[in-house]
C-alpha cells in the first residue's frame, strides 16, 4: 500500500506545488494587468477632462453676441449669466468661469452657479494660478503647445486630441489652485465669423476652472471604477497607485491617486486555506491523499471559474475604456480618432476593386439654430443629423462626428464614383428635410466634399485635406450640395487664400479699394435718374479687379461686411452731393443671416446725413429662396426705413411670383445675359417682354442692364422698360468724374 501510496503522494505533492505556483503567478500577473489598465484609464480621463473643458468653452467664447455684449458700456450681466456662466456651470459642470477684460481685469465671475457682484479680489487666486496660460494666449510668452490647446502662431502638438475649431485660441492644462488641483483653460473671446471681425486690440478672455477633487474623482470612482480616487498635491499612500499631473511647463504639481483593484490578490487569499488543507490531508494518510486529490481537482475547477470571471470583467472594463477613447460622447458616433484608425486600416489593405471614399460634411445655417434656439437645441439637432446619416450607409461604412457641426463618412467599396455620388446626394436631401427640435421646425443644409482613395495615393493626410478642399468648394458654389475633389481645386484654394490675405491688407490700408459709379437712365435713355455704386480693387500685382474676382472670397472669410460698409458710406456721400439721383448699392446674401444688418445700414445713412429714400439696395434671388424669417424681417425693416429694394440678375435663378409678393421688392433688373442675346436667340425678345409685363402687373419698376447698342436701346424702350443701364451710356467712373459725365450725358440728350 505504501509502495503505491508514496508515488501517488509524491505525484500529488508535485502537482499541488505546481498548481500553487501557477495560481500565485496568475494572481500577480492579473494584479499587474489591472494596475496598468487603471493607470491608462485615469490618464485618458484627465486628457478627456482637459479637451472637454476647452470644447465646452468654445461654445461660448467663439460667439459674436457675447463679444458684442462685453463691448457695451453697460453689459447685461443677467444675459451673460443665462447664456454663458449658468450654461457652462449647469451643462458642463464648470466650478468657476471668469471673464477678463482686454487688459486682464476680471469683469465677471460665476462660481458654483452664483455670480459674484465684485469679482476683483475673489478672482485673484485663479488669475495668479492661470497666469502662465494667460501669458501664452496673450503671446507674452512662447512655448510649444501641449496636446490639449491651440496657441497663437503655434502648430498643434504631436498626437493632439484638442476638439476645438481652428478659430479657437486657448491654453489648457492642469493647474494647482492653492492646495487644490484643477483643469484650467483660458480662451480668447472672438466672433463666430458670421458677423464680421472683432474690435481692434486685445480680445477679452474666458477663464474656466473645473476642480479635479469634486465631480471628476466621483466619476472616476463610479465610471472607471477607481476606488478611493482623489486628486492631491501631497504624497500618495503606500497602498495607492497614481498618475502624475503636470503644469503647462511639464513640472509635476500633484497626483491623481486611487486604491488599485487587485483581483489576483483576492483569488490568492481565497486559495491559501484550501491549499493548506489539501497538503495536511495528503500527509495524513494515503486514503486522505486520494480523497484530497479529488477535492483538489474540484477546487481547481472552481478556481479556474473565478479566474475566467476576473478575466471577463477585465475585458469589459477595457472595452468601456476603448469606447470612451473612440466614440463621440454627444452622438455615440465614432470620433476623429476612430475614423483615422479605420482609415489607416483601409489604406493598408491596398487598392480594392471598385471605389472607396471619404466624405466631409459641414452643416449650413447650424450657427443660426444655436443663436436663435440655444445650445441645447443645437445638441438635439446634432444627434438627429447623426441618426439620419447612419441610416444611409451600409455595414462596413463608418459615420463619425469630428466636432461642432462637422461630420465625416468613410464609405467602403462602391461600384464607381456615381454610386458614391448617389449616397452623398441622399445625405444632402435627408439633411434638407425639416428637423423637429424642442417643438420647433428647423431647416438646415449640408455641404459635402468627397475624396476618393485612388486620388490620395494611400496618404491619409492627403485624403482628408483634399476632401476638405472639395467641401469648401461645395460651400462656395451655393451650399446644399456635394463636390468630388479634382486637381484644379487645389490651385483654386491656394489662389483664394492669397486673395483673402491681400484683401485683408487692402481693407486695413484703405488705399487700394475704390467705388465707381455707373449711370442709370430713364426708359428712353435720354435722362440720368440714378447711379449704381460698384467696388473696384486696384491690386498691387494683379491690377484692377472687378467684384467677381474677390466678392466670393470676402463672403466666405467674413470680410463682406467691411466692404459693404465702405461702399455704402461712399455712396451716401454721392447721394448727399446729388440729391436728385438715386444711388444703388449691392448687398450680399450672406449678410442677411445677421439680425443686425438693418440697424447697421440705417445707422450709416443717418451718420452721413443721407436720405434712405435715395438709397436703393440690390439683392439677388438667392436671398428670397432662403424663405427665412430673419430675411423677411430685415427686408421689412429696411423698406420701413425708406430704402428701396431691387431684385438683381432677375431670371437667372429660381424666383417665383410667390417670392416676389411675399418679400415686397420695388424693382426687378433683367440680367444682362438676356439683353446680349437680343437678335441672336429667338426666345430672348419673348422673355424680356414677359418679364416687363410681369413686373408692371405687380406694380414693379423694370430695369434692363448691360445695354451696349442703339438697337438694344430702341427695343427695350419699345418693350416698356422703365430704366436702362450699360456701356452704351457709360462705364463706371470714380465719384470725382461724375460731374463731367452727367454733363456729357445731358448734352448728348
Amino acid at each position: 500500500m505504501s509502495a503505491v501510496a508514496l508515488p501517488i503522494a509524491l505525484l500529488a505533492l508535485g502537482l499541488t506545488a505546481t498548481v500553487f505556483y501557477a495560481l500565485h503567478t496568475a494572481a500577480r500577473q492579473a494584479d499587474l494587468v489591472s494596475a496598468e489598465r487603471q493607470g491608462h484609464e485615469a490618464q485618458l480621463a484627465v486628457d478627456d477632462a482637459l479637451d472637454e473643458l476647452a470644447q465646452s468653452q468654445s461654445g461660448v467664447a467663439i460667439w459674436s453676441p457675447l463679444l458684442r455684449e462685453l463691448y457695451k458700456s453697460q453689459p447685461n450681466w443677467g444675459w451673460i449669466d443665462i447664456n454663458a456662466g449658468t450654461w457652462l456651470n449647469y451643462v458642463f459642470a464648470h466650478d468657476v468661469d471668469i471673464i477678463l477684460s482686454p487688459h486682464d481685469a476680471p469683469v465677471y465671475m460665476m462660481q458654483d452657479g452664483e455670480r459674484l457682484a465684485s469679482p476683483g479680489r475673489p478672482a485673484r487666486i485663479y488669475t495668479r494660478a492661470a497666469a502662465p496660460l494667460i501669458d501664452a494666449v496673450r503671446e507674452r510668452t512662447h512655448r510649444a503647445a501641449n496636446p490639449h490647446e491651440r496657441l497663437p502662431g503655434q502648430p498643434l502638438a504631436n498626437h493632439a486630441s484638442v476638439r476645438t475649431s481652428p478659430s479657437a485660441i486657448h491654453a489648457t492644462s492642469t493647474v494647482a489652485v492653492g492646495d487644490r488641483l484643477a483643469a484650467v483653460s483660458v480662451m480668447r473671446i472672438v466672433p463666430d465669423g458670421s458677423d464680421g471681425d472683432a474690435p481692434p486690440g486685445p480680445a477679452p478672455l474666458l477663464l474656466s476652472v473645473r476642480y479635479l477633487d469634486r465631480s471628476f474623482v466621483q466619476q472616476l470612482a463610479s465610471v472607471q471604477l477607481l476606488a478611493g480616487a482623489r486628486a492631491t498635491v501631497g504624497r500618495t499612500f503606500q497602498a495607492e497607485r497614481g498618475v502624475a499631473l503636470t503644469a503647462e511647463d511639464g513640472k509635476r504639481i500633484g497626483m491623481l491617486a486611487w486604491r488599485p483593484d487587485q483581483p489576483g490578490q483576492a483569488v490568492w487569499k481565497a486559495m491559501v486555506p484550501t491549499a493548506a488543507a489539501v497538503l495536511a490531508g495528503l500527509l495524513a494518510t494515503v486514503a486522505a491523499l486520494l480523497a484530497g486529490v479529488g477535492r483538489l481537482m474540484r477546487k481547481d475547477a472552481a478556481t479556474l471559474g473565478q479566474l475566467r470571471v476576473a478575466h471577463l470583467e477585465l475585458q469589459a472594463k477595457e472595452a468601456q475604456a476603448h469606447r470612451l477613447a473612440y466614440h463621440d460622447t454627444l452622438t455615440g458616433l465614432a470620433n476623429r480618432a476612430r475614423l483615422l484608425t479605420m482609415l489607416d486600416d483601409m489604406l493598408g489593405l491596398g487598392a480594392p476593386e471598385g471605389v472607396s471614399a471619404v466624405l466631409l460634411i459641414d452643416l449650413d445655417r447650424f450657427k443660426q439654430v444655436n443663436d436663435t434656439l440655444g445650445h441645447l437645441a443645437g445638441d438635439h439637432l446634432i444627434r438627429q443629423v447623426g441618426m439620419r446619416l447612419e441610416a444611409l450607409v451600409l455595414p462596413g461604412d463608418l459615420v463619425a462626428r469630428l466636432g461642432g457641426d462637422e461630420f465625416a463618412v468613410l464609405l467602403g467599396t462602391r461600384a464607381d464614383e456615381a454610386a458614391i455620388g448617389t449616397v452623398a446626394g441622399a445625405m444632402v436631401a435627408a439633411i434638407q428635410e425639416p428637423f423637429v427640435v424642442l417643438g420647433a421646425n428647423v431647416h438646415i443644409g449640408a455641404s459635402i466634399g468627397i475624396a476618393c482613395f485612388r486620388d490620395a495615393q494611400g496618404d491619409r493626410t492627403e485624403l482628408m485635406r483634399t476632401a476638405d478642399i472639395a467641401m469648401y468648394r461645395a460651400k462656395a458654389e451655393g451650399r446644399n450640395g456635394y463636390r468630388f475633389f479634382i486637381a484644379d481645386m487645389d490651385e483654386s484654394v491656394k489662389l483664394r487664400r492669397e486673395i483673402e490675405d491681400d484683401l485683408r491688407e487692402a481693407i486695413a490700408r484703405e488705399s487700394e479699394l475704390f467705388v465707381h459709379y455707373q449711370p442709370q437712365m430713364d426708359g428712353s435713355g435720354s435722362r440720368v435718374i440714378g447711379v449704381e455704386a460698384l467696388l473696384r480693387w486696384q491690386h498691387p500685382r494683379r491690377g484692377w479687379l472687378a467684384p467677381a474676382a474677390f466678392i466670393n472670397v470676402a463672403e466666405e472669410s467674413g470680410l463682406i461686411g467691411a466692404l459693404t460698409r465702405r461702399v455704402l458710406r461712399d455712396a451716401c456721400g454721392v447721394a448727399v452731393a446729388w440729391p436728385g439721383l438715386s444711388v444703388a448699392v449691392n448687398i450680399s446674401p450672406v449678410q442677411f443671416r445677421s439680425r443686425t444688418l438693418a440697424a447697421e445700414l440705417i445707422a450709416i445713412v443717418r451718420e452721413t446725413g443721407a436720405r434712405a429714400q435715395q438709397i436703393e439696395l440690390e439683392v439677388t434671388e438667392s436671398v428670397l429662396l432662403d424663405n427665412d424669417e430673419v430675411v423677411r424681417a430685415t427686408l421689412g425693416a429696411l423698406r420701413r426705413a425708406g430704402f428701396r429694394i431691387a431684385l438683381d440678375d432677375f431670371g437667372t435663378g429660381y424666383s417665383s411670383l410667390s417670392y416676389l409678393s411675399k418679400f415686397e421688392v420695388d424693382k426687378i433688373k433683367i440680367d444682362r445675359s438676356f439683353i446680349q442675346r437680343l437678335g441672336e436667340a429667338d426666345d430672348a425678345a419673348a422673355i424680356i417682354h414677359a418679364v416687363v409685363r410681369l413686373g408692371h402687373a405687380m406694380g414693379l419698376l423694370v430695369t434692363a442692364e448691360g445695354v451696349e447698342t442703339g438697337l438694344q436701346r430702341a427695343f427695350l424702350e419699345n418693350a416698356g422698360c422703365n430704366e436702362l443701364q450699360g456701356f452704351l451710356f457709360s462705364e463706371a467712373v470714380p465719384a470725382a468724374a461724375l460731374q463731367r459725365l452727367l454733363g456729357r450725358l445731358e448734352q448728348a440728350a
